[in-house]
């Protein structure tokens, strides 16, 4: 009989339920490793030019004279805002990866237009205004007059003029801002950066009721259009994906080239991380945007144009230390994979790109094989986004 005050031993019950504790813990690290080993990373450098130089080249190879309109396939002007964001892309990518053919392919573009805008010097269309900035860059490599005289007549006329309004819809960001701000770095006067500032808060703050851009929601209203009362079928605002887009690539843009003393830099610097951030929050889960930023079933379904756009901003912020790495390196090598993946056929042709327009609605459906008015802009785009993250791939972030 055991003395009343002794207490038993339980060492083996104590050891058997660690073991079980053990058992459960290595269960649950082995259930975990598989959705860290998923984490999205992003390629090397050379698997991404690699992406890059086989969509440019099936564009190339598909439209040999560029003086041609790609909707007409006719000898007509191509100076227009679609063929000028390609022609960005490529610099771009001649800049990452020197090819002789890129640039003759560029200045061929030029000739073919004589170095001219559509509507002439006069226009203050920022959408004629787009092809000045491949005309600077190819005048940065060999300083032929002839190549910027035309868009540095025209914006030196309005830079003249004390008229601000001419940008009522969001896509002139993108189109003229990144011509304003070549042509103050190049001349070294700062007029053309002011001038461009003055046309940039006339649309964020002014045009319509209460400017385009919304604070609350850290997006752009595409033009005054879509201002509220006007909502998507879900009830919320519409944010226009590549519209979005536009904006942030001008940022990068102006960004890429501004003086670090500008006084409207921080502007906008804020501005892009303002719009990451709320653009983050509404990826998809496959790394694609929605053409529909708040309304995923309005049109819903991958986009090549605007997931680009959001790429290449993400990418210059964190290789330039304005976006948190930790925070959007997943982001961008999620979207990075999706659009290498999936939106870059195996000839090189670039599928999932919403055609012109201004809204969800417009250039549908969206599929591999749209409407044919998209070839040039959406591979500039993706040019322009591929070059980044190549960048960011091959230097750390700053």
């Amino acid at each position: 009989m055991a003395h009343p005050m002794h207490t038993p031993r339980r060492l083996p019950f104590t050891l058997t339920r660690l073991a079980s504790l053990a058992t459960l813990l290595l269960a649950a690290l082995a259930l975990s490793a598989p959705a860290r080993a998923q984490s999205p990373t992003l390629p090397p450098p050379d698997a991404i030019l690699e992406k890059l130089r086989l969509a440019n080249a099936y564009f190339m190879a598909k439209w040999p004279d560029p003086g041609k309109s790609i909707t007409t396939n006719r000898t007509r002007p191509s100076n227009i805002w679609t063929r000028g964001v390609y022609y960005e892309g490529l610099m771009a990518l001649h800049t990452a990866a020197p090819d002789q053919r890129y640039y003759d392919y560029a200045v061929a573009w030029g000739e073919a237009h004589k170095w001219g805008l559509r509507n002439g010097t006069t226009t203050r269309n920022a959408d004629d205004q787009c092809c000045g900035q491949t005309y600077l860059d190819l005048y940065l490599i060999d300083r032929k007059p002839e190549r910027i005289r035309n868009i540095k007549t025209c914006i030196d006329a309005i830079v003249a003029s004390d008229k601000s309004d001419d940008w009522s819809w969001i896509d002139a960001a993108q189109m003229g801002m990144p011509v304003f701000a070549k042509l103050g770095v190049l001349t070294g006067d700062p007029k053309y950066f002011s001038r461009m500032h003055d046309l940039f808060l006339y649309m964020k703050n002014t045009h319509g009721d209460h400017g385009l851009f919304n604070p609350a929601e850290g997006l752009w209203w595409r033009d005054k259009d879509f201002d509220p009362p006007y909502a998507e079928p879900n009830g919320k605002n519409c944010y226009w994906s590549r519209g979005n887009g536009w904006v942030v690539a001008a940022m990068v843009r102006v960004l890429d080239v501004l003086p670090a003393n500008s006084p409207h830099r921080t502007e906008y610097v804020t501005m892009l991380q303002t719009m990451c951030e709320a653009l983050r929050k509404v990826q998809r889960d496959d790394g694609f945007w929605n053409v529909s930023l708040h309304d995923p079933t309005h049109f819903g379904g991958k986009e090549t144009s605007g997931t680009a756009l959001f790429v290449y901003g993400m990418a210059w912020g964190v290789r330039h230390g304005v976006l948190d790495t930790a925070t959007y390196r997943p982001v961008i090598a999620k979207a990075w994979g999706a659009l290498s993946r999936e939106a870059v056929q195996s000839n090189g042709f670039l599928g999932y790109v919403q055609g012109t327009g201004k809204e969800p609605k417009d250039g549908q459906p969206v599929g591999i094989a749209s409407v044919p008015d998209f070839e040039d802009y959406g591979l500039g785009c993706f040019l322009l986004a591929g070059t980044e993250v190549w960048r960011l791939v091959r230097a750390p972030a700053k």
